[in-house]
């Protein structure tokens, strides 16, 4: 499997694990290769939580790994 085919597999299988995100890779100079946003955005409590609209990794799999983390978060507030 070529490292693009892995891409978008873990990418299909992020949309379909966490489907309230959109994913974006961006190659620009100093910022993370990887993005999540969310659709809709997080209350206030949320937030102070520690929940974000936007996640951003330098790779795939840390962003995977900010995604679980971050459903750890709302799991707790009972979102």
């Amino acid at each position: 499997m070529t490292e693009d085919e892995y891409e978008q597999r873990m990418i299909s299988l992020l949309t379909s694990t966490h489907p309230g995100w959109r994913y974006e890779q961006r190659d620009l100079p100093g910022l993370p290769k990887w993005w999540a946003i969310r659709y809709y955005p997080l209350r206030p409590d949320q937030r102070k939580a520690g929940a974000r609209d936007v996640l951003g990794r330098t790779t795939l799999q840390r962003l995977v790994s900010a995604l679980a983390r971050h459903d750890e978060i709302l799991h707790l507030l009972r979102y």
